[in-house]
């Protein structure tokens, strides 16, 4: 009987020491995070970086397009940013979108440590703090991939 509790005990501890985490973020963690090396994923649609600009440093890597439907290979191409074991920060228009890809992260992909910024890029542009031309983002990507 105490075995069986014990052995129910060491089951539970793992699990939750492997539970992810998901937090939701304000401009200042986001720009905090990034200035220390966490990768910032833009989920947005490419027409959507181009109005607004983007967060400097971001990576482009839409999740839905512009009806609603995802890409399939999104995680991959996430991975090839940042992989499992590394916090990543995800970010959207307005925080719905990259709450949904926090959760594929997390739930999908393996990852540890995702940080969703809670307003989004609307927010950030609000506090008037920097943004790039989306131009300038998509052509620091490696030649040939979109990142």
């Amino acid at each position: 009987m105490i075995r069986n509790f014990l052995a129910g005990l060491f089951a539970m501890l793992i699990a939750f020491s492997a539970h992810a985490e998901r937090i939701d973020i304000d401009n200042a963690e986001l720009a905090r995070l990034a200035v220390a090396g966490v990768p910032v994923i833009d989920v947005r649609t490419e027409a959507e970086w181009k109005d607004t600009g983007v967060v400097p440093g971001s990576k482009l890597i839409t999740l839905f397009d512009a009806q609603g439907n995802a890409d399939p290979a999104w995680l991959a191409k996430v991975k090839e940013v940042a992989k499992p074991g590394q916090p990543v920060i995800i970010i959207c228009r307005s925080g719905a979108r990259s709450k949904v890809a926090s959760q594929m992260l997390e739930q999908q992909g393996g990852y540890q440590k995702v940080y969703n910024v809670r307003h989004g890029i609307r927010g950030w542009a609000s506090e008037g703090r920097t943004m790039s031309p989306a131009a300038t983002a998509v052509a620091t990507c490696p030649a040939g991939t979109r990142c």
